[in-house]
């Protein structure tokens, strides 16, 4: 089994099954594309399916047109997974956020085997690259591959392979970034390596499921924790009249020993917010407190109110109150020049303005009406940029910095300007850095 798979795999004449048509596996689905598999991809949300099946891409950095030459390449979208016995391997892109009580949610990734595993069949190659905690792919996805009969190792092989994307990112691609890669096996090891080296520049073959796992928890606590020490310093420097921007950029000049991370009104995206929840919530079955990530988990998580306390003291130096102000927030995407709104603090800031009585609007290039989200609900269209609007405001918020955005434009005409990413260097009497 395995050598016919690797046959298939090397001469390019395996089909790839891609399982979640998002930012991860889209830009996937591409790439295998342009190197030559046919490619058949799965998801739950007919409306997606439909619009890839006409060449149309629903994500604002990947192109219509890359979307539209797949198809001429084979790629073709379905709901119907019983086609999952089509392919030759698995590769599930499905995403795993956090309930309520901050505890990993792998429901996606449970049901979205389950969905494939009556279709399962011997020569597969089974990818998980949704972010969980070590033992996810042995404890949850092992047991139910194999219920079947199929023996992992042998009939059908069994891989964590973490995804690396980074939407907007134009210095790497899907082809560039390094694939970290573990199997259950030495056989379901060889087989993930070879699913992903004739796409990937360099794969990055570890021990284990469990090691990759952790690699890529580790990469993104890494940057949860430093971006909560800078959110952290950045009060404090605030107290002590200090531009902790100014201080960042200095101390990035030293050649070894820093790397700069950048505060801002909180952390977004599907990966920092969330992701170091999953080992602290493992690491207690060992009984191990993760003091450092929740920590900083909890400073990240309250920069939001941070900004908000500081909007509103501006206001009442200005004696105006939150209730009933009109309030215009730049930036509604997690991070610049992107449309991707997972977990962005900005839209945490609107609801808690909006909860104190605040009238709310936003501008964003990258997000022109406000999206159906699982969490957030505002009834809101991108405002345009003109000096007449900007004016209109009592405050204006800097939360996601756009390149797109006028500056010159914003500082202008703002009556009083609230920046939580640094940009405004300007000494101004209507600036408040946050």
């Amino acid at each position: 089994m395995k050598n016919e798979l690797l046959k298939k795999l090397e001469d390019k004449s395996a089909v790839i099954g891609i399982v979640g048509l998002g930012y991860v596996g889209l830009p996937l689905m591409i790439r295998y594309s342009e190197v030559g598999y046919k490619v058949l991809g799965f998801d739950i949300d007919q409306s997606k399916i439909d619009k890839l099946n006409k060449g149309e891409s629903y994500i604002e950095h990947i192109s219509s047109n890359d979307i539209g030459k797949s198809k001429e390449r084979g790629f073709e979208a379905t709901t119907d997974f019983s086609r999952i016995a089509e392919v030759d391997s698995i590769i599930l892109c499905v995403p795993t956020p956090l309930n309520k009580y901050r505890e990993p949610d792998l429901s996606y990734v449970l049901e979205t085997t389950e969905a494939c595993v009556p279709y399962m069949r011997k020569g597969q190659v089974i990818s998980l690259e949704s972010t969980t905690y070590p033992g996810t792919t042995e404890e949850e996805l092992l047991p139910r591959v194999e219920k079947n009969g199929l023996k992992v190792g042998k009939d059908i092989f069994l891989v964590y392979s973490p995804e690396r994307e980074d939407p907007g990112n134009q210095n790497f691609t899907t082809r560039t970034i390094p694939k970290v890669c573990g199997g259950h096996t030495e056989n379901c090891l060889e087989a993930g390596v070879k699913l992903y080296e004739g796409v990937i520049d360099k794969v990055v073959p570890v021990s284990s499921t469990r090691a990759a796992e952790m690699t890529k928890l580790l990469e993104n606590i890494h940057r949860a924790v430093n971006i909560g020490l800078v959110n952290e310093l950045k009060i404090v420097a605030d107290k002590m009249d200090i531009d902790i921007h100014e201080v960042i950029d200095a101390a990035a000049t030293k050649p070894f020993g820093f790397v700069a991370y950048k505060p801002g009104p909180g952390i977004g995206g599907h990966c920092i917010p969330i992701d170091p929840f999953y080992l602290t919530w493992k690491a207690r079955e060992y009984g191990v407190h993760t003091r450092f990530i929740e920590l900083a988990g909890e400073i990240n998580s309250g920069m939001p109110s941070y900004v908000m306390k500081k909007i509103g003291k501006g206001l009442n130096e200005r004696q105006v109150t939150i209730k009933g102000s009109k309030i215009l927030v730049l930036g509604i995407a997690y991070k610049k020049n992107v449309d991707d709104m997972r977990e962005s603090p900005s839209v945490f800031l609107m609801e808690k303005l909006r909860d104190h009585g605040a009238v709310i609007s936003y501008s964003d290039p990258h997000v022109p009406v406000f999206p159906k989200m699982r969490e957030h609900s505002f009834d809101l269209s991108s405002v345009e940029l003109t000096p007449e609007n900007i004016a209109s405001f009592d405050c204006v918020v800097l939360t996601t910095d756009h390149s797109k955005f006028d500056y010159g434009l914003i500082l202008k005409h703002s009556k009083f300007l609230v920046d939580t990413r640094g940009k405004f260097k300007e000494k101004s009497d209507k600036i408040i850095r946050a």
